[in-house]
């Protein structure tokens, strides 16, 4: 997820495009903390800003206001945990039930790490109201359309049945998020990572012939 990161100043400064890189991840590590310190309807530019220690027009430089801000964080949250899903279920082999756990190992892993990217990729991004509710929908389809191309590739190896319907993915992505949710608002259970075996039968029970 995106992390803070800081630039030499001086002659020794790197070119405009490496420092507005830094900045931008320094922005996103600051609005993640702000967004889960008071929530999306309390965050402001300027609060954002100052927890990155720099000034509002730097802000303004990058989003336009604080619904960019929170949009461009969830995005570069998103690909990431994906891609982290995606590298762990590769390194584990051809093994689907491999697979499916390194995957879910991964996705635990950085929401674990990252609590307060977290927040903004499973909670605070419905405060973006139509604009948020289209960009989570759009990552829930990406994530169900990995889920259900790890079923039909092992379906055509004879490791594992097919779902039985193309909704399955959905109704799997759909009780994942919803119990990462969860666990980010309530703290139940104390560690998202617990949620590993649970959600390991979830993904294997819709597997099963019906």
């Amino acid at each position: 997820m995106p992390a803070r990161a800081t630039v030499p100043r001086g002659r020794h400064a790197p070119p405009p495009e490496v420092r507005q890189t830094a900045q931008r991840r320094r922005l996103f590590a600051a609005a993640a903390s702000v967004f889960a310190r008071s929530g999306y309807a309390e965050a402001s530019a300027e609060g954002i800003a100052r927890t990155a220690g720099m000034s509002k027009a730097t802000f303004y430089e990058h989003f336009a206001n604080k619904e960019e801000c929170l949009l461009a964080l969830f995005d570069a949250a998103a690909t990431e945990v994906l891609s982290a899903m995606a590298e762990a279920a590769d390194t584990a082999g051809t093994d689907p039930r491999a697979r499916l756990r390194a995957g879910i190992r991964a996705f635990l892993d950085m929401l674990a790490t990252h609590p307060d990217e977290s927040q903004t990729l499973l909670v605070e991004v419905i405060g973006a109201g139509e604009r948020g509710a289209d960009r989570r929908d759009k990552v829930m389809s990406a994530f169900a359309g990995a889920v259900d191309a790890e079923n039909a590739a092992a379906a055509r190896r004879g490791t594992l049945p097919r779902f039985a319907s193309p909704d399955d993915a959905f109704a799997i992505v759909g009780a994942v998020v919803e119990l990462a949710s969860r666990q980010v608002r309530l703290k139940r259970p104390a560690d998202v990572r617990e949620l590993e075996p649970l959600i390991e039968r979830l993904m294997l029970g819709l597997a099963r012939p019906a």
